[in-house]
């Protein structure tokens, strides 16, 4: 496995990452970002997707077994230590540009963006409670995404969705941005193992090379090492899978 990992990790190129178009991408999708709910028709899935979507229905109902009661623990921890609703539900951008309803227990004060609007979570975040500091970083904030993986809006592995406030600026300033829509997002992914989440346009620069180096290379074998790899971080053994590219990021 640790072959497979550096092979993988070595291999990410800025320029080839963005000149090789994405297989079986989309069309570009249109200005306009749908809403929850609209009906323009979903993108068509090939074979290999449809397999795809059939793992990952499945692997989310396992995962459940044991997650659902620690959701459930999860849930009674955010309402006994901060007012506001336990599940935060926020619109993302999926494949094809449709906009959906993402699922996450809620980790920071209860509508603490009124005042600010859509903004990043930068390190040392105010917004962030001390409960909420400890799911996000075991991860288990994400665990009602399984839900969205059930519903076919997401997938296990995939490029990590953005805001639709946030994803209409990213569009006008990174070339490129709008094929990482090509697949569905993921709870995890190749960017995700790799880099630290985005604060900056740099570092969603640097991510969207790896996610198309994961659209472009996709296959059982890297959705295995992406898995395996996203266990190791959870228990702080990044360092056995991953070591730092020789080529350059931004």
């Amino acid at each position: 496995m640790a072959q497979s990992v550096n092979r993988f990790a070595v291999k990410v190129s800025p320029r080839s990452a963005l000149r090789t178009p994405a297989p079986h991408a989309p069309p570009p999708i249109s200005a306009r970002l749908t809403e929850p709910g609209d009906p323009p028709p979903k993108p068509a899935l090939t074979a290999a997707e449809r397999w795809k979507a059939a793992a990952d229905f499945s692997l989310a109902v396992v995962l459940l077994v044991p997650g659902l009661p620690l959701m459930l623990a999860c849930m009674v921890l955010v309402r006994l230590t901060s007012t506001g609703p336990a599940i935060y539900t926020q619109a993302r951008v999926g494949r094809g540009g449709r906009v959906f309803t993402l699922y996450k227990l809620r980790t920071m004060y209860h509508d603490c963006e009124k005042l600010t609007g859509p903004q990043w979570s930068l390190p040392g975040d105010s917004r962030i409670t001390p409960i909420g500091r400890i799911l996000r970083k075991l991860h288990l904030d994400e665990l009602p995404q399984l839900f969205n993986v059930l519903k076919g809006e997401m997938s296990l592995v995939g490029p990590r969705p953005e805001r639709p406030e946030i994803v209409k600026k990213l569009r006008e300033q990174v070339v490129g941005y709008d094929r990482r829509h090509a697949v569905k997002p993921g709870i995890t992914g190749f960017a995700q193992i790799h880099l630290p989440p985005d604060s900056c346009i740099r570092s969603v620069r640097n991510k969207l090379i790896y996610d198309l180096f994961y659209i472009r290379n996709r296959s059982w074998r890297v959705e295995l090492f992406i898995l395996i790899a996203t266990g190791l971080k959870l228990f702080g053994l990044k360092k056995l899978y991953q070591r730092k590219p020789r080529v350059p990021t931004e």
